[in-house]
């Protein structure tokens, strides 16, 4: 999964999980069937119902409509998520990782009928591929793209890491922590990171600096970063 990191206004950078082609696909197609099984039952509950000619209307309005707006409604109303999103945990973002806006999603879904629709997804699958950050052309004409909220484990969250044998701590008041607290400091960070919340990151340095009274020399997603690594340097001495 590719990444790319935000600069937030509290000049906080904040990596950000690019949901991947497949997840992304697989999402599609949810959405398509969730909108299909919706189309087959409103035409078979309202072929239950004599309609004459002149009450095509009401067949477009209860059929139609739905099925046409159904990405623009879903992600407005369920912050940047349709079904298949949500089955498959991804969300639509702006750039600077900040919740997008109905303009935002209307521009993505106006676009979306010329990509989706009229090129079978073939124009949104090239402008994927050639774009860094895991944007259609809809994405990039909004301003957004759509992050993976998956939480993936690998061996470097466990509080254990790899330290160079050059490696210079800075705060060695980091020893005031033990294991647990070390841990529970690096699970709340990640799970900051990947949620974009980087009010959390600046409490938590705050927290963390101030616990081992110590004045941090980094922004607070460094200091943090720092903190960790300098832990495990005096740990595995």
């Amino acid at each position: 999964m590719d990444n790319f990191q935000i600069e937030t206004a509290q000049n906080v950078a904040i990596e950000q999980n690019i949901a991947n082609l497949g997840d992304r696909v697989l999402a599609y197609i949810v959405d398509i069937l969730v909108i299909a099984t919706y189309a087959i039952l409103a035409i078979f509950l309202l072929g239950m119902i004599s309609l004459s000619s002149r009450d095509t209307w009401v067949f477009m309005l209860i059929v139609g409509l739905p099925v046409f707006l159904y990405p623009l409604l879903a992600e407005t109303f369920f912050n940047g998520q349709t079904l298949g999103k949500a089955l498959l945990r991804t969300r639509v973002v702006k750039l600077d990782g900040s919740k997008a806006g109905f303009s935002n999603f209307a521009i993505r879904w106006l676009l979306g009928l010329l990509e989706l629709g009229m090129t079978s997804g073939a124009l949104a699958l090239v402008v994927y591929l050639l774009n860094g950050h895991g944007q259609r052309l809809g994405d990039i004409a909004a301003k957004t793209t759509v992050i993976s909220e998956k939480q993936q484990t690998f061996l470097h969250q466990t509080i254990g890491m790899e330290i160079p044998e050059d490696y210079q701590p800075e705060y060695p008041q980091v020893t005031v922590f033990s294991d647990n607290e070390i841990q529970t400091i690096k699970n709340l960070y990640q799970k900051a990171k990947r949620e974009s919340n980087h009010a959390i990151i600046v409490s938590l340095s705050n927290k963390v600096s101030s616990m081992m009274e110590v004045t941090p020399k980094q922004r607070p997603l460094q200091f943090i970063d720092r903190i960790i690594a300098d832990y495990n340097y005096y740990t595995q001495r």
